[in-house]
C-alpha cells in the first residue's frame, strides 16, 4: 500500500517522485481530512440548531484596535521557525530517510526556518498594525456555537493526541516501561478510545465556559465522528499501520504476488516458509501454536483482499521482505490477515447514513449522541474479536482495553438514552 505520497505516486503513474513527497505520510493526511470534514459537518448541524433556536449566542468583551503585543509576534516567530526548519528542510533533503526519524529528529533547514519565521512574524505585525486604532476601544461581540467550530476542532485535535498516546502506553505498559520517552515520543502508537476519551472531556469543559448547551453540542458532534472515524480508519488501511485482524490462512500469496485461496490446515506451513516473521511472532505469542489465526473464506463476489490482506510496504516495516523492494517499508504480511480497518470503514459509514437520516427524527437533546456511543460501542467490540490487541487478565476473562472501553461506551449510551427521556428538557422543532 502507501505509507506516504512517495509510494503512491510512485505507483499510480510509475515515476520517481521528489524525495520531499515521503514526508507527507498516509495516516497523517486522512487523520487531518477527517478534522476537516468533522468540522464542516459540526458546523452545518450546529447551524441548523441555531436556526431552531436551540443554541444562542454568548456576548463577550473584545478590546479592538491594539497594537501587536510581543508574545504573539514571539509565538508567530517561533512558529514560523519550527515549520520552516522542518518542512522546508523536507523539501531540500537529498536523503531519503525515515520520514519518522527526520520530523522527530534534530534536522532541518536553519534558512528555511529564519525565512519562514520573519515571515510569520510580519504577517502579525502587519494585520495588528492594518487593524489598529488611534485608541483602542471595547466591544461587545456575539458569537455563535458555529463559529467556535475551529476552537473545537483543535481544543480536539490535541487532547486527542494526548489521550490516544496515553492510553496506547497504558494498554502496551510492558513496552513502556523498558523506554518510556521514546514510546512517548514516538509517532506510531495511537488508540482511538483514548483520544475520544480526552477530546470528549476537554470540549465538555470548553462548553461549559461558553455556554454552550453540551446536549445539542454532542448531538451535532455524533454524525461528524462517525464519518471522522471512517475516515480516519482509511489511513489506517492505506498505511498498514498494525490495526489489522487475525491470519487467515484461507488465502495465501502466489509467486506473482497475487492473492490466492489456500488449502486448510496450512498455516504453520505459511510461517515456518518465512523465517524472520515467524521468529518475530514466536517472540510476540510466546510459540507458533499461540499466535491467533482462523480458517475462513468469503464469498466469492468480493476479490480475496477482501477477507485476507498482505498490507505491502506497511509503516510498521512488519512481516517478510518484497522480493526486489530495497529502501524503507519493504515488508509485507506473509501469511495474510483479515483487514479489519476496511470493515470499519464500511460499517461506520452505514452507521453515519443511520445516524444522518435520523438527525431530524429524534427530538430529545443528548439521545443522537446516546445512540452514536452505543453503535460505536457494538461495532468496536464486535471487530476486536477478530483484531490483533494487547489483553488483559480479569477474573479468568482475556478482554482488549477497547472491548472493555467499547462495552461502558454501549452502557453509557444506554443509561443517557433512558436519562435524557426521563427528564424535562426542549424538543427540536425541526
Amino acid at each position: 500500500m502507501y505509507p506516504n505520497l512517495y509510494f503512491f505516486l510512485k505507483d499510480a503513474f510509475h515515476i520517481e517522485p521528489w524525495p520531499f513527497t515521503q514526508y507527507i505520510n498516509s495516516f497523517g493526511f486522512f487523520v487531518a481530512i477527517s478534522f476537516v470534514l468533522a468540522a464542516f459537518i459540526l458546523s452545518s448541524e450546529l447551524k441548523r440548531r441555531e436556526k431552531s433556536g436551540l443554541l444562542q449566542p454568548l456576548e463577550e468583551n473584545m478590546m479592538v484596535g491594539e497594537p501587536a503585543k510581543w508574545h504573539e509576534l514571539l509565538f508567530n516567530l517561533g512558529f514560523g521557525f519550527l515549520v520552516g526548519y522542518k518542512i522546508i528542510g523536507a523539501f531540500t533533503n537529498p536523503e531519503q530517510s525515515n520520514p519518522q526519524e527526520y520530523i522527530f529528529s534534530s534536522k532541518g533547514s536553519w534558512t528555511g526556518g529564519i525565512i519562514l519565521g520573519l515571515l510569520f512574524f510580519g504577517i502579525k505585525f502587519y494585520e495588528k498594525r492594518q487593524q489598529a486604532l488611534p485608541k483602542p476601544e471595547e466591544r461587545k461581540i456575539r458569537i455563535w456555537p458555529h463559529e467556535r467550530v475551529g476552537d473545537i476542532t483543535v481544543i480536539a485535535a490535541i487532547a486527542g493526541f494526548i489521550g490516544a498516546k496515553l492510553f496506547d502506553n497504558l494498554e502496551n505498559w510492558d513496552r513502556f516501561i523498558q523506554n518510556p520517552i521514546a514510546n512517548l515520543l514516538s509517532p506510531s502508537g495511537l488508540t482511538f478510545y483514548g483520544g475520544l476519551i480526552c477530546a470528549t472531556i476537554a470540549i465538555l469543559y470548553f462548553a461549559r465556559k461558553k455556554k454552550i448547551s453540551w446536549s445539542h453540542l454532542v448531538d451535532s458532534a455524533a454524525p461528524a465522528l462517525m464519518f471522522s472515524y471512517a475516515t480516519g480508519r482509511i489511513g489506517c488501511h492505506v498505511a498498514g499501520d498494525g490495526d489489522w485482524g487475525i491470519f487467515n490462512s484461507a488465502y495465501a500469496l502466489d509467486n506473482a504476488g497475487k492473492i490466492i485461496e489456500a488449502p486448510a490446515g496450512q498455516f504453520k506451513q505459511m510461517l515456518l516458509s518465512n523465517n524472520s516473521f515467524a521468529q518475530y511472532l514466536t517472540s510476540e505469542y510466546g510459540s507458533l501454536d499461540a499466535i491467533p489465526n482462523t480458517f475462513f473464506k468469503g464469498p466469492s463476489i468480493l476479490p480475496n483482499w477482501f477477507w485476507a490482506y498482505n498490507y505491502p510496504n506497511n509503516v510498521n516495516n512488519v512481516g517478510s521482505p518484497i522480493p526486489g523492494c530495497d529502501g524503507a517499508y519493504c515488508a509485507q504480511l506473509n501469511p495474510l490477515v483479515i483487514p479489519t480497518p476496511l470493515y470499519e470503514i464500511v460499517a461506520c459509514l452505514i452507521l453515519f447514513a443511520i445516524l444522518w437520516s435520523l438527525r431530524k427524527k429524534i427530538r430529545i437533546p443528548g439521545r443522537m449522541f446516546a445512540l452514536y456511543l452505543m453503535m460505536n460501542g457494538l461495532e468496536r467490540f464486535f471487530i476486536e474479536k477478530i483484531r490483533v490487541n494487547t489483553t488483559y487478565s480479569i477474573f479468568g476473562f482475556h478482554p482488549t482495553q477497547a472491548e472493555l472501553i467499547s462495552s461502558f461506551l454501549v452502557l453509557g449510551g444506554a443509561f443517557l438514552w433512558w436519562w435524557t427521556g426521563n427528564r424535562k428538557s426542549e424538543t427540536l422543532t425541526s
